[in-house]
């Protein structure tokens, strides 16, 4: 059944969001053991609606909890944000799989934002008494294919372009399902999440945009200290990569 989502008129507004954005739902969860291919994983991909407000943190949100801090988490991936839009496609490509709010492991899901390649790296947003700055897209790891027990789900989830993003928290606050969500700032840069995947993904050898990735203040150090290494081997034509991707997840 076709899902219907708040803003839907309006898929890709302009910066100024004419159509009204809103968080349609805060979803948190903790760690979980699952098997997956006669091992147990834990993990806490698994996230469930919550009815009320929910404080931001630096951090995470409270009642979200991470298995592995190393990966999730963190001042650079507090909350992850994902589009309710892009849930129309998923119920499409995976028919079988029921896809409530908080499916992708999401944090807050979001309905009227701009697709992936219109909002940049360093975007700040404001949710109600929180601001946000967007960090870097979402690039799965292993247990997206836990989460839906598929193989093939991280794949396709970044050959769809719907990766979310994931976001800092710059002003801690309060945040519910309902709140508008508007623009504070854009950044300068305009390296769009879009970019970031493609670069990663696809096309590791595009020199101009791997040296404007490499100088944003706003991507992780260690995105950027990987797309200096990538930008450098692109300029002198040799078969080296960088010595260590970024951290996954």
């Amino acid at each position: 059944m076709r899902r219907s989502v708040p803003g839907e008129e309006c898929r890709r507004p302009e910066p100024t969001l004419s159509c009204r954005v809103k968080i349609v739902s805060v979803n948190v969860g903790g760690p979980r053991e699952v098997e997956w291919r006669g091992d147990i994983v834990t993990t806490s991909i698994f996230k469930e609606p919550v009815a009320g407000p929910v404080t931001a943190r630096r951090l995470n949100l409270d009642g979200d909890e991470q298995s592995d801090p190393s990966v999730h988490g963190g001042p650079n991936k507090a909350v992850y944000a994902y589009h309710a839009e892009h849930y129309d496609f998923w119920s499409r490509e995976l028919p079988e799989a029921e896809l409530g709010w908080g499916s992708f492991g999401e944090n807050v899901t979001i309905a009227g934002l701009p697709r992936e390649d219109a909002i940049s790296i360093g975007d700040c947003l404001r949710a109600g008494s929180a601001v946000f700055a967007v960090t870097q897209p979402r690039l799965p790891c292993f247990k997206l294919s836990v989460r839906f027990g598929r193989a093939d789900i991280v794949k396709r989830f970044l050959a769809s372009g719907r990766t979310g993003f994931y976001l800092s928290v710059v002003e801690e606050g309060v945040i519910a399902a309902g709140d508008e969500v508007t623009f504070v700032s854009r950044d300068a840069g305009r390296v769009s999440v879009a970019d970031i995947t493609r670069l990663y993904a696809y096309d590791r050898e595009d020199l101009n945009a791997l040296r404007r990735a490499a100088e944003l203040e706003a991507l992780p150090e260690d995105w950027r200290r990987w797309f200096r290494e990538r930008a450098e081997a692109a300029m002198d034509g040799s078969a080296r990569g960088a010595t260590q991707a970024p951290k996954l997840g």
